[in-house]
């Protein structure tokens, strides 16, 4: 059991028989007679659908220990993504509604951790940033203003708004989470 006053982003929690991802966690001190509260941002491990509930700061949810193990993307059709464990071979299906929308930036041969409760896989973590290429844009223009945005077609489909400094071809560093432009890629030197 854990104090809801002591959960932490990433962590997994049992309410109302239900499993949960711990999203995001925001406490509030109380003032006088007032109570604090604890907000926080869930989502249903099965579903993937968020909650967004609110506990007392004393409140005892059941802590759900996970079992990280690092995973290799194999392929992805519409049923879901297959992954593979590299030291056993043994291949699991992660449904797309498990993955959610970064899905999309799996390349085969990725190695990234997947998260188990009872041998079930309930997550897989991703990198906050990955690399693109931008597929299609408009030409490049040099801009007074660098807030001026235009939008990009990305190789896995993905649009995005980028800089209108960006040309085609270019790769390009993507926030995972909110599919917003972060910066060039910085190319290896040979």
């Amino acid at each position: 059991m854990v104090l809801a006053s002591e959960l932490k982003s990433g962590s997994a929690v049992r309410v109302e028989g239900q499993i949960y991802k711990v999203l995001e966690v925001d406490s509030k001190a109380g003032a006088a007679k007032m109570g604090g509260v604890v907000r926080t941002r869930l989502s249903n491990v099965i579903s993937g659908r968020l909650w967004e509930p609110h506990f007392r700061p004393q409140e005892r949810l059941e802590n759900l220990e996970l079992d990280r193990r690092n995973m290799e993307f194999l392929f992805a059709d519409v049923d879901g993504c297959t992954f593979m464990d590299p030291t056993s071979f043994d291949q699991i299906l992660i449904p797309l509604a498990l993955v959610g929308p970064a899905a999309r930036f799996l390349e085969p041969g990725m190695q990234l951790p997947v998260e188990f409760f009872a041998d079930q896989p309930i997550s897989v973590i991703f990198p906050d940033v990955v690399e693109a290429r931008v597929v299609d844009t408009a030409p490049a223009a040099h801009a007074q203003q660098d807030s001026t945005l235009k939008e990009a077609t990305l190789e896995n489909g993905a649009v995005i708004r980028v800089p209108l400094f960006i040309a085609l071809g270019e790769l390009i560093r993507v926030d995972v989470r909110t599919l917003r432009y972060v910066e060039r890629a910085k190319l290896a030197r040979k």
